[in-house]
């Protein structure tokens, strides 16, 4: 009985059925069809019966795990490409330490969550294995090539796996850097696949329902409520994790969600790009020379001045509309003058910025910071990374405060706070 294979259990006169998952010698811990995971002590057990084994769900037993495409895959009609990165939802208690750590495959993905092929076939493969503390920008980098390569080779939609911690900035990078004429759906787990609390099997089978959507941007799908009813789709740059750890840590800051997935999708904006409506593109230069710093009280401008030696642009989460002391306006005036784009956000969740309300504001906007409307911070350092190489001067200035993947909007509404 190894890893991955499906058991039937008996313990006195009760009988369970599932999937092996890791365990210490003396427990058996099976992934029931609830998504839930149950442990046993072996020698309470009256029978173990192994109803298949690793590799019989559709899945070679040897994935490639370099981020090479493996020769035997052939991708065909309607399929769906799932590519993992790491993260909670490819992880596993490591019983040396008691942590999780990433090291779970591809192949153990569809092994846990065997629901994923009821939904498309599945051609499943590893670009890395990072927790996503670990994540880069070159990461992100070599992970849109091998997105844009899927869809080139006909994936109907992309599933990326990820840790949850900087989903979100991976999600707002591709965003950026890949047009796509079909969905890319990045899912992750709150709680390791081992666990029994684990969110795993929902969010990864309501990702691959989206994935087979029309809508195709780039969105990130996870848990609507803490129990397991229904997942919400947010799109890729306006999406925050909201709290550490709840299986519903996700939400979309002044902006609806795409959409939310039960047994079906239901699409709740009008405005989003459609399958087919744009023509596959890579633009995956960044400029990673920007930073990013939240202001706080008696913030010295000592702080400050390393940036703008080290960096070509510079994001601030101001308070409120978007300040920071009088003291710091010269240090900053000085840092554009000498070439730094500096972006202004809000350390506030909802809302945007506006600089022109009070005098601290308008002397930043006189010193040259550009206003971040309602970006998310993170979503601003992105956009600026990826703007840079493309844009200067008026046309960059412009650019930041322009919508181009639904990262801003021009007006704020009421009804989404």
């Amino acid at each position: 009985m190894r890893e991955g294979s499906r058991v039937r259990v008996r313990r006195g006169d009760r009988t369970l059925e599932g999937v092996v998952m890791p365990s210490k010698e003396e427990f058996v811990v099976l992934k029931l069809d609830s998504g839930y995971n149950v442990g046993l002590k072996r020698e309470e057990l009256h029978g173990i019966e192994e109803l298949d084994t690793p590799g019989e769900h559709g899945v070679e037993e040897e994935g490639t795990g370099s981020g090479e495409r493996g020769e035997s895959r052939e991708p065909g009609e309607g399929e769906l490409s799932v590519l993992s990165t790491g993260g909670t939802i490819a992880s596993k208690i490591d019983y040396r330490t008691g942590g999780v750590r990433p090291g779970y495959s591809a192949e153990d993905l569809l092994r846990a969550v065997p629901e994923l092929e009821e939904v498309a076939p599945i051609n499943a493969d590893v670009v890395f294995e990072k927790l996503s503390e670990n994540v880069d920008p070159g990461d992100w980098v070599s992970l849109a090539k091998r997105v844009h390569g899927e869809i080139e080779d006909g994936a109907e939609g992309v599933v990326v796996t990820h840790g949850t911690d900087t989903m979100a900035h991976t999600a707002a990078a591709l965003s950026f850097m890949v047009e796509t004429p079909v969905p890319v759906v990045f899912t992750a787990s709150q709680r390791s696949a081992d666990r029994p609390s684990s969110d795993n099997v929902l969010n990864a089978v309501s990702a691959a329902k989206f994935a087979l959507s029309d809508v195709a941007e780039v969105s990130v799908v996870m848990h609507e409520e803490s129990s397991d009813t229904t997942c919400l789709a947010h799109r890729g740059t306006r999406v925050r994790k909201m709290h550490t750890s709840r299986r519903d840590a996700f939400r979309s800051p002044n902006a609806r969600p795409l959409a939310r997935v039960g047994e079906d999708v239901e699409v709740l904006v009008d405005e989003h790009v459609r399958r087919g409506e744009v023509e596959l593109t890579l633009r995956d230069d960044l400029n990673v020379d920007v930073g990013l710093v939240k202001f706080y009280p008696g913030m010295p401008t000592e702080v400050l001045e390393p940036f703008f030696e080290r960096f070509d642009g510079l994001v601030i989460e101001g308070t409120g509309l978007g300040h920071v002391s009088s003291d710091l306006v010269s240090t900053v005036r000085e840092g554009v003058a000498s070439g730094v784009t500096v972006v202004m956000t809000s350390q506030c969740i909802h809302g945007r910025v506006c600089d022109r309300v009070y005098e601290t504001g308008r002397d930043m906007l006189d010193a040259g910071v550009v206003e971040g409307e309602d970006m998310l911070p993170g979503t601003a350092l992105v956009k600026l990374m990826w703007l840079l190489p493309r844009a200067d001067g008026g046309k960059l200035r412009r650019l930041i405060k322009t919508p181009l993947r639904g990262e801003l909007s021009r007006r704020s509404r009421s009804d989404l706070f």
